[in-house]
């Protein structure tokens, strides 16, 4: 139909009919109006972003460019414990008539079971008891490591002053002797001056009874064990993929997230150089680190318990960050992200990356047309 023919054709039609046609076009103009505002800015809050994030119609919103100081962190399983293991070796000749219950901490002086009704002792040491220690004619004549691990319990314990018994001293001497016997007037034993083998017990410290190996009215043999502890020392123990090993150092600070979802800091005080095979076809070797908690009391006394540990492996100050979500992979390779102007007119800036935080999902950023303030599209959630 040719235009004539179309005019021609309407003219004579009822208005009612001509102003549906009027009605249809304006719909049809409005509708590409809107079209093209939506392409042009498609956030409904863009006008009055928000200081973090603006919601919108669509899957994305809006982060801000940010300078900050960022971390590189890395976050593993690990089990919340107590540092080093003991086992209890019994020296005395009779019968287990004590032990004490699981749980209880036993230091210095204190008695940690009985044999025959007679107390065995923690003193501290690395050496452990292997002789009968007693005065000998001169203090030359009975000398050593445990001598001296002796000597220096007895003035820890108050029984003799520096002045009178020098604590590095590895001579059994008169003083030795007199202040041994006031220790065993204080446990209420026979005041021979003599430390006999099977009286006393060496451990590094304080000793967290585990397990009592031995039962009440057992023998108590030579070389038999009769408690399993621990140290007191808290201690997060983590078995990492052996892949991660130059990622980690002693001295990185760590985030301990323990069970209750509360945080406490903690520093990384040993990382294993030999690689253990893991359970399982597909588990990969792991090595042990251990990270000792900044403020132990923080941590209670959950034993074996598990936790999160995020491991600080670098730091940059003054950092251009963006969220890792907001970034664009490029077709001819590298990365990019959205910027939205002032005016709303979005555009991509080509950036370079540099150190991830896992953690907060952030990266450093760099790029010529980037800067802290900018407005960048992130994809919602």
């Amino acid at each position: 139909m040719s235009a004539a023919e179309f005019a021609d054709h309407v003219a004579p039609r009822p208005r009612r009919r001509r102003r549906r046609w009027v009605v249809a076009l304006l719909v049809v103009i409005l509708g590409a109006g809107a079209a093209a505002v939506a392409v042009k800015k498609p956030f409904r809050d863009e006008a009055t972003p928000k200081s973090d994030a603006a919601d919108n119609a669509a899957t994305t919103s809006l982060a801000t460019v940010a300078r900050r100081t960022l971390n590189a962190q890395t976050s593993v399983n690990a089990t919340l414990g107590y540092a080093d293991t003991y086992n209890v070796v019994n020296k005395a000749m009779g019968t287990v008539t004590a032990v004490p219950d699981v749980g209880t901490v036993v230091k210095r002086g204190q008695v940690l079971y009985d044999v025959d009704g007679n107390p065995v002792i923690l003193l501290y040491g690395s050496v452990p008891a292997y002789r009968t220690l007693a005065e000998g004619a001169s203090a030359s004549d009975v000398t050593g490591r445990d001598v001296r691990e002796l000597n220096a319990n007895l003035v820890a314990l108050g029984y003799a002053s520096e002045s009178d018994l020098d604590p590095t001293s590895d001579e059994f001497s008169w003083a030795t002797k007199a202040a041994l016997k006031r220790l065993q007037a204080d446990l209420g034993v026979k005041e021979t001056g003599v430390l006999t083998l099977g009286q006393a017990v060496f451990l590094p410290g304080p000793a967290r009874i585990t397990e009592a190996k031995a039962t009440l009215g057992s023998p108590a043999a030579p070389g038999s064990p009769v408690l399993a502890a621990t140290s007191t020392t808290r201690e997060v123990s983590i078995a990492l993929d052996a892949t991660l090993q130059s990622q980690v150092n002693v001295g990185d600070k760590v985030t301990i997230t323990l069970p209750d979802n509360s945080t406490t800091p903690g520093v990384v005080t040993s990382v294993g150089t030999v690689a253990t095979a893991a359970r399982g076809a597909d588990s990969s070797p792991t090595i042990t680190v251990t990270v000792k908690p900044t403020h132990p009391a923080a941590t209670g006394r959950l034993d074996k318990a598990p936790v999160q540990v995020s491991i600080t492996t670098a730091t940059i100050r003054h950092a251009l960050v963006v969220p890792v979500a907001a970034l664009v992979a490029l077709s001819g390779g590298g990365y990019a992200v959205e910027v939205v102007a002032a005016d709303g007119v979005h555009h991509l800036v080509p950036v370079s990356l540099g150190l991830f935080d896992d953690s907060d999902g952030l990266v450093q950023v760099t790029g010529s047309a980037l800067a802290a303030g900018q407005r960048i599209v992130v994809p919602s959630s």
